[in-house]
């Protein structure tokens, strides 16, 4: 399990100053030092470049996991449950309380603040910069790659902290504090949810005219993926017209698939070059025990026997180990580390595209993207397209294989929110773990995650009712 740290901020601070190194990820307690600011600064732009080059930072598990502990995509096994962090145990069991009187911080609040840092002190620090006329076009990437960031953890921390966006009532909801300046005297109260989306909002758009039509590699921001995480936004919000835009605008310029039939079995990497070819921007959830060891946690049988026997997905997703009790394991990840992926990739484009058209009356267009998919996921010459007879039967077929696609790629969580909005995809969870039931209704207020008890300490902000 990952360390708890104590202040990202402090520890980013360290990390700008240290010639830019990884530390910030190793320091266990960042208060007992006190950097001399003036030390260090970055004073150029290929200072701010360099600051933005750090994938530890930025893409590996930089991203909120409790949502994915607490959606349905797993089940844990009863004796594994007292041996987790108390963050992880409380969020599987749906806990009024997350955080026990040891653990007062919260990484997934730290991280993407640390995300947010980063791309603040980029952002201070431009205005300051000088460049020539050659270099104006760097300029802007880097400050719309600094966008792109911090709306990328904006955007987790809202769905972690903040209840499920409603057009009816984002403007009386609490969303969370919008750092917009590197400069840790501010305390910025909560936004509401409203003005929390808007500023997520706004950074992608004003981000996505400087930044390159595709990245080299993935791990960097491009307007492709600025169109895939506006559809992944617009979705979460219920706008499905403009969802729909986002989507289609992405796949005009990028609609590769991988074809299952050409990867290795169990699992979903291709090794060889590190990234899936139909990977747009690749970031992974913040790597807690529970879903990165592999017999902590198991598959519903039921769920893994809804696979047909020709659907590669049951053998890249999965593997049934010899170990007793022989549950399905999921192995499936985009991260050729292993680590819980939860990127923008072509598939959930595809299915965003799918479900919009079925919203929208449009069973056939519907079908037509899914098939696309399901294609590349069968075994070669088995996959029979799916049909459907009304928007309503193409809807439910999209969301059926939407779970089975997405699962642990940190959705599910998202998912349920937003489809609880709606009476006839509500759902109330429910787990059984030695002999007590525990439940989660539809719209619980526990679908907001506390905020650390030192954030509310020294922020003076409201903690979500639980």
């Amino acid at each position: 399990m990952r360390k708890t740290i104590t202040s990202p901020l402090l520890g980013c601070i360290m990390c700008i100053m240290g010639l830019f190194s990884n530390s910030c990820r190793k320091q266990d307690n960042f208060l007992a030092a006190k950097p001399n600011q003036a030390l260090n600064i970055p004073k150029t732009l290929a200072d701010l470049q360099r600051l933005l080059q750090n994938e530890d930072v930025f893409n590996s598990q930089p991203d909120p996991g409790l949502g994915q502990i607490a959606s349905d995509d797993f089940l844990v096994q009863d004796e594994v449950l007292p041996d987790l962090s108390a963050p992880e145990r409380n969020s599987y069991l749906w806990s009024k309380d997350i955080f026990d009187a040891s653990v007062t911080q919260s990484i997934d609040w730290n991280f993407p603040y640390q995300m947010v840092y980063y791309a603040n002190v980029v952002l201070d620090a431009l205005p300051g910069i000088q460049v020539a006329d050659n270099e104006r076009a760097d300029y802007e990437r880097v400050k719309a790659t600094a966008l792109f960031y911090r709306a990328w953890a904006f955007y987790g921390l809202v769905q972690t902290f903040a209840m499920p966006y409603d057009k009816d009532k984002a403007a009386g909801l609490p969303g969370i504090p919008l750092r917009l300046t590197s400069d840790l005297n501010t305390r910025p109260g909560r936004a509401s949810v409203a003005d929390s989306y808007a500023q997520v909002l706004s950074d992608l758009k004003a981000a996505q005219p400087a930044l390159p039509e595709r990245a080299t590699k993935p791990v960097k921001p491009s307007q492709i993926a600025v169109n895939a995480l506006l559809a992944r936004i617009y979705l979460a919000m219920g706008d499905y017209p403009t969802a729909l835009t986002y989507a289609n605008a992405c796949l005009a310029k990028f609609s590769t698939l991988t074809d299952y039939n050409t990867l290795n079995s169990p699992g979903t990497t291709n090794i060889d070059k590190g990234f899936l070819s139909e990977d747009i921007y690749h970031s992974c959830l913040i790597g807690y025990s529970v879903y990165n060891i592999r017999r902590d946690m198991y598959i519903d049988p039921a769920f893994y026997n809804s696979y047909d026997p020709n659907d590669l997905r049951k053998s890249k997703f999965f593997t049934i180990l010899d170990k007793l009790p022989q549950y399905p394991r999921f192995v499936g990840s985009y991260d050729y580390m292993g680590q819980k992926y939860d990127g923008l990739a072509t598939d959930e484009i595809l299915l965003i595209k799918a479900e919009c058209l079925a919203r929208a009356g449009d069973a056939d267009g519907a079908m037509n993207s899914l098939n696309i998919l399901l294609k590349n996921r069968w075994k070669t010459g088995t996959f029979v397209p799916y049909a459907a007879a009304s928007p309503d039967e193409a809807l439910l077929l999209v969301l059926k294989e939407r779970k089975k696609e997405l699962l642990l790629r940190g959705l599910g969580w998202t998912d349920l929110r937003r489809l609880n909005k709606e009476p006839r995809f509500a759902v109330t969870l429910h787990r059984t773990v030695a002999g007590v039931t525990y439940t989660l209704p539809p719209n619980d207020p526990r679908y907001a995650f506390p905020m650390p008890d030192i954030e509310i300490k020294l922020g003076g902000l409201t903690q979500n009712a639980r």
